[in-house]
């Protein structure tokens, strides 16, 4: 399916995990089980359900508009600050995604909605080519100003 990587830390556990997939169907619930221990083996007290949720978005956004032909997309899970979670989808598609309206009628183009209703934070970056698009989420209970 493609190579993993985990970068480790001074403790020994990994500061992220990254892992290559091809432009297939079977990357995206491959994707999301390679996400689904991550949290655990850290002690992450994310809210799971909700992670694995935005990983199988972000990872269809990419293969649906973000990876070229015989191109892949590369998924890090990273450590974020007090015990969360950050996940990144790098691909190297042009574009630049964007959410749909609530009323907007198109059949597809709700996933970015389910990611920013769910994730604590998430955006969009630069890189050369394509473009990282990310998620972030605290440990449950901890809040952020403003929310």
């Amino acid at each position: 399916m493609g190579d993993r990587r985990r970068v480790k830390t001074e403790t020994g556990l990994p500061a992220h995990c990254e892992r290559f997939y091809r432009r297939e169907r079977r990357s995206v619930p491959a994707a999301r089980d390679f996400t689904a221990a991550v949290p655990d083996e850290w002690d992450a007290r994310v809210p799971r359900d909700d992670v694995l949720l935005c990983v199988s978005e972000l990872a269809t956004n990419a293969l649906l508009h973000g990876v070229p032909p015989g191109r892949g997309f590369r998924l890090f899970v990273l450590r974020a600050g007090a015990g969360g979670v950050r996940v990144e989808v790098h691909d190297s598609g042009d574009g630049h995604p964007a959410t749909r309206a609530p009323g907007d009628e198109a059949a597809s183009g709700r996933g970015l909605l389910l990611v920013s209703a769910l994730a604590d934070d998430w955006g969009v970056g630069e890189r050369n080519p394509g473009k990282i698009v990310w998620c972030s989420f605290r440990p449950v209970g901890v809040s952020c100003p403003g929310r």
